[in-house]
């Protein structure tokens, strides 16, 4: 009896046996869940920094948070299809009519990631606004987006992870996936990349003096979410396409894109930290 509870125990997780549906059917029409993991973390990144905006000594006023979340949002949408058509499947630039199909799935976090980047650069010149103070005070709330993000990729069995040995009692057989049980690496992106940064950036922004560090910020952003995905790589599948690429360099794109992204980060937060804080006698003016 205590072996065969064992054996039962020692069973992989069956996707399928969770219950979990792609989104929300209305009759006329499926609401998927990555659409609303997109759209609470927009909403949630807008209402923190609306509060944040409020704190004495705040770079931007309120118009500039609404401008600049209506071009994040598209620099999302837009940097992220043409981030993924560049970086994971070049095959759609010569193919339009299938770049534009987003309802289809193909988003790089890169290329969204740069496409907030030019969001903030515009809104930050246009209203003569300090780059890098803007960048700090939104940076916070971005891992809202990366945790429902995963979470969607989760639910949607989508994005999984390298095949788990024995010892993974909390492997997962996704039902496209094949027969062999497999990492459940969204999730740890959605711990890493989503839940942990978050509490970081919050404790940093609202129990320290970080944001009167032009850059610290932002810089502990870009260099924990580049840490974080490029140690969940590990456990993540290559995309198809990608798999000699992979084998061949010993590391996946998604790994090489992070590297230059990390060393960005750890510039930025090295700087900030040198440099005396705003406020002070001896800091320099905003740069």
């Amino acid at each position: 009896m205590l072996s065969l509870l064992l054996a039962a125990v020692s069973q992989p997780i069956n996707f399928d046996d969770l219950g979990l549906t792609r989104g929300i059917d209305l009759g006329f029409f499926t609401l998927r869940w990555y659409s609303l993991a997109y759209l609470a973390g927009i909403i949630l990144a807008y209402w923190h920094t609306s509060k944040a905006i409020r704190t004495p000594g705040a770079p931007l006023a309120q118009r500039h948070a609404d401008d600049l979340f209506f071009y994040c949002t598209l620099g999302i949408i837009l940097g992220g299809r043409l981030g993924y058509a560049m970086f994971y499947a070049p095959e759609l630039l010569a193919q339009p009519g299938e770049l534009i199909k987003l309802w289809e799935g193909g988003m790089s976090f890169h290329g969204g990631l740069m496409g907030v980047v030019l969001a903030f650069a515009w809104v930050s010149w246009r209203g003569k606004l300090n780059f890098l103070r803007v960048a700090d005070y939104v940076s916070v709330a971005v891992p809202f987006g990366m945790l429902f993000g995963r979470l969607a990729n989760f639910v949607n069995g989508e994005l999984w992870g390298r095949p788990a040995g024995p010892d993974v009692s909390w492997a997962i057989v996704f039902p496209d996936a094949g027969p062999l049980a497999r990492h459940p690496s969204q999730l740890y992106e959605a711990g890493l990349e989503g839940l942990l940064l978050l509490i970081i950036m919050m404790l940093l922004f609202w129990k320290t003096r970080a944001r009167f560090r032009p850059g610290l910020l932002a810089g502990t952003f870009t260099a924990g979410i580049s840490a974080g995905r490029f140690v969940v790589e590990f456990f993540r599948e290559p995309d198809a396409q990608l798999r000699e690429f992979a084998l061949s360099t010993g590391l996946s794109m998604g790994q090489w894109l992070t590297i230059p992204l990390f060393l960005v980060g750890l510039f930025f937060m090295v700087r900030a930290l040198v440099r005396p804080p705003l406020g002070t006698a001896e800091s320099p003016p905003p740069a």
